[in-house]
């Protein structure tokens, strides 16, 4: 399951969550995207968000997976707000031994910052983050004009994160 940290599948972070699941569509695999602009989550705690009918098509997405793909964008030094509370929607239910990719997106140079957060985030909802990441650094030069990855050493990471992915969930599949 791709959840995006940005409101836009349209994004550099739903291309992303795109192009690793077109890899992991070659390998077999089945991946469904969250769509947080056509169904966006209610903030965690405001009135009325429990019931919401969302949260539960997002819940019911989230149970019926073996694994997710998160994609956020950096923003002083951490996940966006989208992304967390994406995530903060999630309980053990849905993440407990699970897999979890991550990637994340920056407009400058690259750090791990983002990545380290949403590390500890898996962590805390008991799933296994593969140790093959993705930092996206420049991000609005990496691509060429049909969105391909233009540095092909990069475009190989995305292809190796995509299998350890799919042969990870394998592995943990409940």
């Amino acid at each position: 399951m791709g959840i995006c940290g940005s409101y836009g599948l349209d994004s550099a972070n739903g291309h992303m969550i795109d192009l690793v699941k077109s890899e992991c569509n070659k390998l077999g695999a089945e991946v469904v995207i969250w769509d947080n602009k056509r169904n966006p989550l209610p903030f965690v705690g405001e009135d009325g968000c429990w019931d919401h009918p969302n949260v539960k098509l997002f819940k019911d997405m989230a149970n019926s997976v073996d694994s997710f793909i998160l994609s956020s964008p950096e923003y002083h030094g951490t996940m966006s707000g989208v992304m967390k509370n994406s995530i903060d929607w999630l309980s053990f239910d849905q993440t407990s031994g699970k897999i979890f990719g991550l990637i994340s997106t920056l407009g400058g140079q690259p750090n791990s910052t983002t990545l380290n957060h949403m590390r500890t985030s898996v962590r805390w909802m008991h799933g296994w983050a593969i140790p093959e990441q993705l930092v996206m650094a420049n991000i609005k030069s990496t691509f060429n004009e049909e969105g391909e990855i233009i540095d092909n050493a990069l475009n190989e990471r995305l292809v190796k994160f995509a299998e350890s992915l799919c042969s990870n969930s394998i592995k943990l599949r409940r």
